[in-house]
């Protein structure tokens, strides 16, 4: 039923601001691109084509092309928001991941913990085991501690409380045994060559081998369950 369903995802309110943003910001284009180009033609002596075919249109043509063209890359930053964050359905019986054309369940009586931590939303098990670890834009965290504490989850709040355990991953250190190393290292290179499902695989890997893993500051943390807790 649908009072005991609740998704979130962007709010439409702030679909329809990125795409008035986009709209305002070619507006204003119109009126400066011309004195814009005339700068840069006086410092560096060129300008990029775009600039220049631009400038090159009659006000009562800029105003409307600049306008439409700023709407449209604010639709393509809007449709790219939505995609990166998907939608996440909390019902009471377990959360469901909508995201990138594949869908996530963690059933309720799986769940020992549910928090934000930094960009992330991470749930866990009654051992501490990350049974999710999800990137979520942080204009969502109100709506998502509101639709878990809704139904009765045990909302952990918006820091990591085992953050403590986390360790900063040294390539070839002896705190971990090689398949961790390995795993570790396959995940850095789909990271590097931009293939989300690579890194996913080895984060579902590592979670069996009972090694959360996180990214901070460019680089990988781990945190093994049980140890340092």
């Amino acid at each position: 039923m649908a009072e005991n369903t609740v998704n979130v995802s962007i709010p439409r309110r702030w679909i329809v601001g990125m795409h008035a943003a986009g709209a305002l910001l070619g507006f204003g284009a119109a009126f400066v691109i011309g004195p814009l180009v005339t700068w840069l033609l006086g410092l560096a002596g060129d300008a990029p084509g775009p600039l220049r075919l631009a400038a090159g249109l009659p006000l009562v043509w800029a105003i409307p092309v600049l306008t439409l063209a700023g709407l449209g890359v604010g639709f393509w930053f809007a449709k790219e928001w939505q995609k990166e964050n998907g939608t996440i359905t909390v019902t009471p019986e377990g959360v469901t991941v909508h995201r990138a054309g594949s869908n996530r369940y963690v059933a309720r009586e799986r769940i020992g913990g549910v928090f934000t931590d930094g960009r992330d939303l991470v749930v866990t098990d009654s051992a501490t085991n990350e049974l999710l670890r999800v990137n979520t834009d942080k204009v969502l965290v109100d709506r998502l501690r509101d639709a878990f504490e809704r139904f009765d989850y045990p909302w952990q709040g918006t820091r990591d409380p085992h953050d403590h355990a986390f360790a900063t991953w040294v390539d070839g250190s002896g705190l971990l045994d090689a398949r961790t190393h390995d795993l570790l290292r396959a995940r850095q290179r789909a990271l590097a060559d931009k293939r989300p499902g690579a890194a996913e695989d080895a984060r579902d890997e590592l979670r069996n081998l009972g090694i959360a893993v996180r990214d901070r500051h460019g680089a990988q943390q781990y945190r093994v369950i049980g140890r340092g807790e």
